[in-house]
């Protein structure tokens, strides 16, 4: 398929050297379609909870050569060097790998990470050549009110040549055209379609994302209809058993099925992000590096081989990419917690509740009258309201305490190490007991997933940074599937427990939410207290 012109018809690709030599036309249809491979515009390898060799082996065997990847999450834990440990790792494979410099590491001065990225170290960042972009600028507030830090770095990004990403969920008229006006050129946070046209129209390009916890595309794809030139497919945030059954092939066939013309939908998947990015990818011309794709029809696009620089990475949904061996870096200096740790003394007659929604990262604020227990305040299992928990792990503290209502847990706890964006570890429970315990067995393995039901521990161990493994990609997608079982008696309201309790740590994203230093209104940008009267 010749996507720029929007032509199909037989012939021959014939490579030398990883590159397309010519594209020779025939005259007897061979069965297959040869199409340029398919590109994740927006995505956190780090949400997958693999290093990037393994996302590489995964998505190639559904037909993806590239992904414009933003390391922000490894960032917050390590800084300048999990950047370069992403980067590294990533040029061990043959899969093209583009990041961006993490434009909020911080994401906000109302937690505690890791590290901290500054206006030199951006600089430092943006000047290599292995980085194409300045990541997503989730800081809003700072880009309105011409905030010198975030401003200095958009312009030296801007100075560069390189493309500023967009993270602005639900914002509209003055702002967002104020937002786009500093010069950031896309956003992945859509919330409907009326918000992704004003930011087209202000000169934006739209993600459209279909994640683990967050899906978009039933929403966004009329988009396609006439704004096509406007938009790519991302996935974001993706769990690895997710990402075993599909990827960016999965956004097309289905967008396909909903009606959109597959010129249209194919060059969101490829042409499109490579012209908005500047990126090294093939689109089959000849002259362009051997990147492409053969997929067994228009309407299914199974992919039956996958070609990266001439080389066939991924064939009959096998990838021939080796697994290969790396280091395996690490931030967690928090010390085991206790009991009474977790236990709150009641200051007010109501409480300010998070409520989290299926398939959304936004979350509600919730006033509602807490269950007490001898002067301390409880979970309140018949009302869904529960006791969650952010720990510092960078240090030794107190954990911070609050309630949330939506996971629909009637025993047992769960807790993580990735609860974006400083990955402290974040952890509900219908009890101090079981929360304490699952906590600690996170601090116990220095990160990792955790699930306790009477008594029972299940642990997934991310020793990479706290949120990711080293281990065989497809190990750890069954090894996640297998606790997502366990975790479904437990937890049967939401599909992504896990994912979804991530989110509730992350500040810049409306409307409450949770940091190691309390609760945060996303909405007025500033903490709030706990207790209210």
């Amino acid at each position: 398929m010749d996507l720029i012109n929007g032509t199909i018809y037989p012939g021959t690709v014939e490579i030398a050297k990883g590159k397309i030599t010519a594209i020779k036309r025939g005259q007897t249809p061979y069965g297959v379609f040869i199409l340029p491979g398919f590109i994740d515009s927006h995505v956190h390898i780090e949400s997958s909870m693999i290093i990037p060799s393994e996302f590489a082996r995964l998505a190639t065997t559904h037909g993806t050569v590239a992904t414009v990847s933003d390391p922000h999450e490894i960032a917050n834990v390590l800084g300048i060097d999990g950047v370069m440990f992403m980067i590294n790792n990533g040029s061990t494979v043959p899969f093209k790998f583009y990041f961006g410099a993490p434009s909020c590491v911080p994401a906000t001065t109302f937690e505690t990470n890791g590290a901290t990225l500054d206006t030199d170290k951006i600089e430092r960042l943006l000047e290599m050549k292995e980085i194409l972009y300045l990541s997503e600028v989730m800081n809003v507030p700072g880009v309105l009110y011409r905030d010198p830090a975030i401003m200095g770095k958009i312009r030296i990004a801007r100075r560069l040549g390189k493309k500023v990403d967009g993270h602005a969920p639900g914002l509209r008229g003055e702002h967002a055209k104020q937002y786009c006006e500093a010069g950031i050129s896309t956003d992945h946070e859509c919330l409907d379609i009326e918000e992704a046209l004003e930011k087209i129209g202000y000169g934006m390009k739209i993600h459209i994302r279909e994640a683990s916890a967050a899906r978009c595309l039933n929403i966004l794809y009329p988009l396609l209809e006439n704004h096509s030139e406007s938009c790519m497919f991302c996935s974001d945030d993706i769990h690895p058993d997710d990402l075993i059954q599909g990827h960016i092939n999965e956004m097309v066939r289905k967008t396909v099925q909903y009606g959109i013309d597959r010129m249209k939908v194919l060059r969101c998947a490829t042409v499109n992000p490579v012209m908005h990015y500047g990126l090294d990818v093939g689109l089959l011309r000849p002259g362009d590096p051997a990147d492409f794709i053969v997929v067994n029809n228009l309407d299914e696009f199974c992919v039956m081989k996958t070609v990266i620089n001439g080389a066939i990475v991924a064939e009959c949904g096998e990838t021939l990419i080796p697994s290969v061996k790396t280091d395996v870096p690490n931030n967690f200096r928090t010390e085991k917690k206790s009991v009474s740790d977790f236990k709150l003394k009641t200051k007010g007659p109501f409480i300010n509740v998070i409520e989290a929604v299926e398939g959304e990262l936004v979350t509600y604020r919730r006033i509602l009258r807490p269950k007490v227990k001898r002067g301390y305040a409880v979970s309140d299992i018949a009302n869904d309201v529960l006791k969650i928990a952010v720990v510092n792990r960078y240090q030794d503290a107190p954990p911070s305490i609050g309630f949330v209502k939506g996971f629909g847990i009637k025993k047992g706890a769960l807790a993580s190490s990735i609860a974006h964006d400083s990955h402290n570890i974040i952890a509900i429970g219908t009890t101090d007991e079981e929360l304490c315990a699952a906590v600690n067995c996170i601090i116990e393995q220095k990160g990792g997933l955790c699930c306790i039901n009477e008594g029972v521990q299940k642990i997934l161990p991310l020793p990479v940074a706290g949120i990711m493994t080293d281990k065989d990609g497809k190990g750890v997608a069954q090894m996640d599937f297998e606790l997502h079982v366990f975790l479904k008696n437990l937890c049967p309201s939401l599909s992504r427990p896990f994912m979804t309790l991530s989110f509730m740590a992350l500040l810049v994203i409306p409307e409450l939410k949770i940091s190691d230093r309390g609760l945060f209104d996303g909405k007025q940008f500033t903490p709030i207290d706990l207790f209210s009267r």
